[in-house]
């Protein structure tokens, strides 16, 4: 077997390993930052797979065949924006990455309906779309979740941060005025030591 081959099997399996462990993972869930070169490679094995995945749509025929390039694509775009969102690692990529899954399975379940006719075609259509519509609106919803957390965090941060620089204003004021009851060398020497302590120049 040459090299090419098992190169290209290798990076399938990578693939649909990749896949596979990407759907059992919660998608609220803040994935683990991704390299540059782990992105560059996650990238190059979705080539792969997806050439492989195209190749293996060759052999059907009609709507099969129409499914199947779907389901290629759609894979394709899915693992590239899962790779995306791990080294992004953002809220606004994972919400982006949702949506490509999202999208992905809608143009699937469109072609999918391609096999029916009449009302039960439209009903399908109308299903497939409101389940579109429900992914992608719970992306939406995760992203600003997420987003609010981080907003608050900081808000928390920033709020303990002024707190702390209250409390040493007046710890340094009451210390201070402390000083004030000495005289000469002996307050000068207070009111230093109590700007070192507080921080105070």
């Amino acid at each position: 077997m040459s090299k090419l081959m098992i190169a290209l099997f290798v990076a399938a399996g990578l693939g649909v390993a990749g896949s596979a462990a990407a759907q059992t993972y919660s998608t609220t869930a803040a994935p683990t930052p991704m390299t540059k070169d782990n992105f560059t490679l996650a990238r190059s094995n979705a080539d792969a797979q997806y050439k492989l995945d195209k190749e293996a749509c060759t052999s059907l025929s009609g709507n099969a065949k129409d499914i199947c390039a779907a389901e290629a694509k759609g894979r394709d775009h899915a693992a590239k924006a899962d790779a995306e969102a791990a080294y992004e690692n953002t809220p606004k990529a994972r919400e982006k990455a949702r949506s490509a899954r999202a999208d992905a399975a809608y143009e699937v379940a469109k072609e999918k309906c391609d096999d029916l006719s009449g009302n039960a075609k439209d009903v399908c259509a109308k299903e497939a779309k409101a389940e579109h519509v429900k992914a992608t609106a719970d992306a939406k919803v995760d992203r600003v979740a997420a987003d609010s957390r981080r907003g608050a965090a900081e808000k928390t941060a920033d709020a303990r941060r002024e707190a702390a620089e209250d409390k040493r204003d007046a710890e340094y004021k009451v210390a201070a005025e402390k000083c004030d009851s000495l005289a000469g060398a002996a307050k000068d020497a207070c009111i230093r030591e109590a700007k070192m302590r507080f921080g105070k120049s």
